[in-house]
This record gives C-alpha cells, sequence and structure tokens, in this order.
C-alpha cells in the first residue's frame, strides 16, 4: 500500500498538468474571447442621468435622449484609456458622416476628458461624466472603450474594445442602416 502511494504520489505533478491541459484545450473550443456575452442585447437601455463634462459647454444626457427615432452610438471612453485615442479618428469620421454619437465618459478626471477632446476634436453630440461609473455597471461595461448601437432605446448591439475599420463596416454600420 505504501509503494502504490509513493507511486501515484510521484505522477501527481504530471495528472495535474494533464488536467489543466484538458481544461486549456476545452477552454479554446468555447469561441472568440473577445466575443463578451451582450446581456443588454435587445433590451431597452438602463434608466440612467448623466451630467455634462464640468466645463465643457457640452449637454449631459440621459435614457431619454437615446430614445432617438433613428439609430445612434454611446461610446464609453476615458482620456486615460490609450485604445480610446486609437479609435477616437474612426468615431470622428462617423460623426462627420452624421452619425449621432453620445459619449459616456468613464471614471475621468474632466480636464483630462477636455484636453483629450482639445487635442484630437470631439465626435459626440453630448457628453455625460459618469465619474463614480454607475451607468456603465448598469450597461454591464467591462472597461473602457465599448460602443453601443441604440436605436429607440433599444441596445441593437454592443462591441467592447477599440473599434477598427472593419468592425464599423462589419458591425457597426448594418446596426445604424448606413
Amino acid at each position: 500500500m505504501i509503494n502504490d502511494t509513493k507511486s501515484l504520489l510521484r505522477f501527481w505533478p504530471l495528472m495535474l498538468f494533464g488536467g489543466l491541459m484538458v481544461l486549456f484545450a476545452f477552454g479554446l473550443r468555447l469561441g472568440d474571447p473577445s466575443v463578451l456575452p451582450g446581456s443588454m442585447q435587445n433590451k431597452p437601455v438602463p434608466s440612467f442621468t448623466l451630467p455634462p463634462l464640468a466645463n465643457s459647454g457640452i449637454e449631459g444626457f440621459a435614457t431619454k435622449d437615446l430614445q432617438q427615432t433613428r439609430p445612434l452610438l454611446l461610446n464609453v471612453w476615458a482620456s486615460w484609456c490609450v485604445p480610446c485615442r486609437l479609435e477616437h479618428p474612426l468615431l470622428m469620421q462617423l460623426a462627420a458622416k452624421g452619425v449621432l454619437v453620445y459619449g459616456l465618459n468613464y471614471k475621468d478626471n474632466g480636464e483630462a476628458a477636455r484636453r483629450f477632446l482639445g487635442q484630437l476634436g470631439n465626435p459626440y453630440h453630448r457628453i455625460g461624466a459618469d465619474s463614480m461609473g454607475r451607468v456603465a455597471i448598469d450597461f454591464g461595461v467591462y472597461g473602457v472603450p465599448e460602443t453601443f448601437v441604440i436605436h429607440k432605446g433599444i441596445i441593437l448591439y454592443r462591441y467592447a474594445g477599440p473599434l477598427t475599420p472593419q468592425i464599423i463596416a462589419d458591425n457597426i454600420l448594418p446596426h445604424l442602416n448606413l
């Protein structure tokens, strides 16, 4: 019995490693990890009111503002977010094409956010300051940037991560009817 136990203990690290490899392989088969579950998809936007970005001259917004009769974008961003800086020119292009873009400024310093927009331009129709991140939580935001396509107050699509020309062409524009 003692010899059997010693033999089993000798192979314990190998069995543990094998078990972890099976779990890892199974996890890879679950799908694309960049596609996060959209628990809010096809549901109404949460009820909220966001104050404006301080000293920006741009109005904040509330749930009722996202109940437009045409599709719009809600972009969750922050000045400290490097991927937000990368996707920003694409948001500028969409706004120039007439897409209504709302900005949810997430856990940011107002001065830094205004500086960000001063350097890169402002694609946002309105900007709400979510300094505590509570509204973002209600939307199910994992991090910044995230972008939602909303029509008549219903979330049609959500993309977590920085927008790219390919994501916009394949996933955003079809929902915007452009």
